[in-house]
């Protein structure tokens, strides 16, 4: 990828794991031939030669052909000074494939509504990464160690909004 461009952060090189112990079909996964690993992570390399990491690729929604990074709409929207944490998710839409959807957690005492933050939104970021659906929560699903399950988001958002998954 030419610098300031998102793709794969790939690495390879003596400190670099030669494969995933007795599963050669997950190092088949993340292992290319040139003996690359493919981290899943999505990066930008500056003119200078230093590498962000902006999202994970199983994390990225497609809307309508454009990508979008839920980091990127979740770092804006942590702006806002009502909102304690976000994540955001694409679910399936059948017009546009996916739809962007935001899980706010507010502040302690803080108040807003989804018009409010889509006001907020208009003209700060691209009409097409703003979420098309909001919701409300005090906590989100969390595994045993703390990390965000955003597929169980996906699966409750589906069922609330009654949304229907695309037969591929």
């Amino acid at each position: 990828m030419p610098r300031g461009s998102v793709g794969e952060q790939c690495t390879r090189g003596y400190n670099v794991m030669l494969g995933y112990w007795n599963d050669p079909e997950a190092t088949q996964r993340s292992m290319d031939p040139a003996r690359w690993m493919h981290t899943g992570d999505l990066a930008v390399m500056d003119e200078d030669g230093y590498v962000s990491i902006v999202g994970r690729i199983k994390d990225m929604l497609i809307r309508g052909g454009e990508n979008i990074y839920p980091r990127e709409i979740e770092e804006f929207l942590h702006t806002h000074p009502a909102v304690s944490d976000v994540q955001v998710i694409g679910v399936p839409d059948e017009r546009y494939g996916e739809e962007v959807m935001a899980w706010i957690r507010l502040r302690d005492g803080a108040h807003t509504s989804q018009s409010e933050l889509e006001t907020f939104c208009r003209g700060r970021i691209a009409t097409y990464k703003i979420p098309r659906y909001w919701k409300f929560v005090e906590e989100f699903p969390m595994t045993v160690t703390g990390k965000v399950q955003k597929f169980r988001m996906r699966e409750l958002a589906i069922g609330d909004l009654g949304l229907h998954v695309p037969v591929r």
